[in-house]
């Protein structure tokens, strides 16, 4: 049996190839939407994908279970538990609590475990060349290293109301009934790493196994001593916030993402041509270090730096009905076929060319102001944009908190007549929600120079210190 994790760490999205090597066949669980990756991988270790498959309907990234279903002929299985209001709206053969599929030597059997989300399985896998007892448990967002799924998504970004109760305690059972019934040294593979929105403390190592989480992992008292509110309470408190793009992400992959194919080359702009497109309605993604737009950027710009929470912070500030055609501002053409790459998982695919200089075009630094001044901007609101448990930790006297992933859809209370002084911790997270604000014409934007941290530092505070 052939095991291949693809792990994206902007989104903390893991993905699994399973290859039978005798019958050169393989199954693809929870893939991305860029499918390349997937099809390589095939090619390189002489495998043919025949089934495709996921364990829930997504909410922080885009499935690529129907593309890559699409580009390989693959079946395509899918979850039908969990009732009518989950289920998905495209064709795809049926799995159950109980389902199997074959690959070649491998055998896959479809659990149900409910309580992250209500139609959300889990693959158990046995390597049958090897051994006829299952090695492998595929968990999605079931159980993390170290965490579980949370329950409540459905109320955070789904529009649910008070489902987050009656989803934790079936978390509960599922995950009682699956420690009573799997032997400890099931390896666990979860869907998701470190810093994921999916779970509250998820582990950053790749994997683990049911018996090292019934021994170490926080929920395993719980379960074991039958303490089901207990459970329940500990699990709902002191959940991440949730960026409002994941409902978009929950009804697009319910009704199935639009197929993507094969990408078209991005032609590149420069000059007159790249101000006439600007002109022309679409918005410039400065993906520069946000030192570098800081100094001097396009008005209109979105400030979006190509790192590792790129996309992230793209489903913060670009919505795919409100920015349809987007210019990325990158190092070549590579570059920004990469990041145009990244954006699909999310559903941004508006996309059209790419620009790799500036020149021509008219430049604005960033507006700032000192924590020493801040007290000088007259009637200012002070917009904190970092988490709750962040903001709850220690902030600025008379902050608003409104975390960087909600802003957006919150424009209606924030003021357009008065200056809003913005930040977040160290300033990264900051300068991409003021740029996006700026753009939408919130015209007196200003950003607190070193954010909180700079704050503290005026106060003669240290790092760890707290107001």
């Amino acid at each position: 049996m052939l095991l291949e994790r693809v792990y994206d760490p902007d989104l903390a999205h893991a993905s699994y190839l399973i290859g039978c090597q005798a019958e050169g066949s393989a199954i693809v669980i929870d893939p991305r939407r860029d499918v390349s990756v997937y099809l390589e991988l095939a090619a390189k270790n002489s495998l043919r994908i025949t089934h495709v498959t996921e364990t829930h309907i997504h909410a922080d990234y885009l499935s690529g279970a129907r593309e890559l279903a699409a580009a390989t002929g693959a079946a395509l299985h899918l979850s039908v538990e969990g009732g009518s209001d989950w289920r998905y709206r495209f064709d795809h053969l049926p799995l159950r609590h109980g389902s199997t599929i074959e690959v070649g030597n491998i055998l896959v059997e479809a659990l149900h475990t409910p309580g992250h989300t209500p139609e959300h399985l889990s693959f158990l896998v046995t390597d049958r060349a090897a051994t006829d007892q299952p090695g492998f448990l595929f968990t999605g967002d079931f159980i993390f290293v170290g965490d579980i799924g949370r329950p409540d998504l459905l109320d955070e970004a789904a529009g649910g109301e008070d489902t987050r109760f009656p989803m934790a305690r079936q978390l509960f059972d599922s995950l009682r009934r699956t420690l009573d019934t799997l032997p400890d040294y099931v390896q666990v593979h979860p869907g998701h790493g470190a810093g994921s929105a999916c779970g509250k403390a998820l582990g950053a190592v790749a994997s683990t196994t049911l018996g090292y989480e019934k021994a170490t992992a926080w929920w395993a008292d719980y379960v074991r001593n039958d303490d089901r509110q207990g459970f329940v309470d500990a699990l709902l408190e002191g959940q991440p916030d949730a960026p409002l793009y994941f409902g978009r992400m929950k009804r697009t992959n319910r009704a199935g993402a639009p197929l993507l194919g094969r990408p078209a080359p991005l032609p590149h702009l420069s000059g007159a041509a790249l101000a006439e497109t600007l002109r022309d309605g679409a918005v410039l993604v400065d993906t520069r270090p946000r030192e570098a737009y800081a100094a001097g950027h396009v008005p209109g710009s979105l400030s979006l730096p190509a790192g590792d929470s790129f996309v992230t912070w793209a489903g913060w500030v670009l919505d795919p009905e409100r920015d349809p055609k987007l210019v990325l501002l990158a190092h070549d053409q590579e570059q920004a076929h990469a990041l145009r790459a990244r954006l699909s998982r999310i559903g941004i695919d508006g996309v059209i060319a790419y620009a790799t200089s500036l020149a021509g075009l008219p430049l604005e630094p960033v507006p700032v102001v000192s924590p020493a001044r801040l007290g000088e901007v007259p009637d200012a609101l002070i917009l904190d944009v970092r988490t709750r448990t962040e903001y709850e930790a220690g902030h600025i006297p008379g902050a608003r908190q409104l975390y960087g992933g909600r802003v957006l859809w919150s424009l209606d209370t924030l003021p357009k007549d008065r200056p809003i002084v913005t930040h977040c911790q160290g300033g990264a997270r900051n300068a991409v929600v003021a740029s996006a604000l700026r753009a939408l014409g919130y015209t007196q934007v200003l950003e607190l120079e070193g954010s909180y941290e700079g704050w503290l530092a005026h106060r003669g505070q240290s790092r760890d210190a707290r107001a």
